[in-house]
């Protein structure tokens, strides 16, 4: 009787974590992991320099009459996606090489708390990389030339498209993580698939840097498509993750 009794108790006391204590734990896995060796934003931060220098160095023998202005959201953003694609590449390296993916499939956990876990995780990453990308592309190719009032708003482009290569990275990132040539393959799926967000935050970020006269015509629109890309596709990445991390 004693021994039903303890059982009882310790059934009651024993609860069940919930979904935001498993996001949480899973999240908490990744910042610890990557804040103690750092490879992935090392290598993040030195590949947006490297890149900087490239475009700097090609940049110098273009003729004066050149509008740098007119270039440089395009610019930005090239280097913002192919940074992520080396990043995204990374996300899930561990996993596989410990199998803890298939540890983590076997605890009864909703699938799509993986999702939002590791969303959440490339978000903060490479919003740390881009707080160290935009001083720099700053220093190599505006300093010196005259800069509008509306400069700040390409910060609201930069964040509307960075959670969206976020989102749909990590589902790719997911789906490529056992194929053979995984760095070419995501790359293959990953641009086309971000094509249209990427050419409403080209377009917000350009006219946000030249101050166009038609600004507030053309940026709204701009910013409108990029969230609504944002929120489709995040919810599309959301419903499939089941599907795709169990495959």
């Amino acid at each position: 009787m004693s021994k039903k009794n303890d059982a009882q108790q310790m059934s009651a006391t024993y609860k069940k974590p919930s979904t935001f204590q498993h996001y949480k734990i899973l999240l908490g896995k990744d910042l610890r992991r990557e804040f103690r060796t750092r490879e992935m934003l090392t290598s993040m931060g030195i590949y947006t320099v490297l890149v900087l220098v490239i475009f700097g160095i090609a940049l110098m023998q273009a003729p004066e009459k050149v509008d740098i202005l007119q270039m440089a959201g395009g610019l930005f953003w090239a280097i913002i996606v192919f940074t992520s694609l080396l990043g995204l590449n990374r996300s899930f390296s561990y996993e596989k090489e410990d199998g803890a993916l298939e540890g983590i499939l076997l605890v009864p956990l909703d699938r799509s708390v993986i999702f939002l876990s590791k969303l959440t995780a490339n978000l903060l990453f490479l919003l740390i990389v881009e707080i160290i990308a935009v001083p720099l592309f700053y220093i190599f190719f505006l300093s010196g030339l005259p800069m509008h009032p509306t400069l700040p708003w390409a910060l609201l482009p930069l964040l509307v498209g960075t959670i969206g290569i976020a989102g749909v990275g990590t589902l790719l990132a997911t789906i490529t993580i056992n194929t053979r040539g995984k760095d070419v393959l995501l790359a293959l799926l990953f641009v086309p698939l971000i094509v249209p967000l990427l050419y409403a935050c080209v377009s917000a970020t350009t006219l946000a840097i030249t101050g166009s006269p038609t600004l507030m015509d053309a940026y709204v629109p701009a910013l409108a498509l990029a969230i609504g890309y944002d929120v489709i596709m995040i919810l599309v990445s959301w419903v499939l993750y089941d599907f795709v991390v169990s495959a």
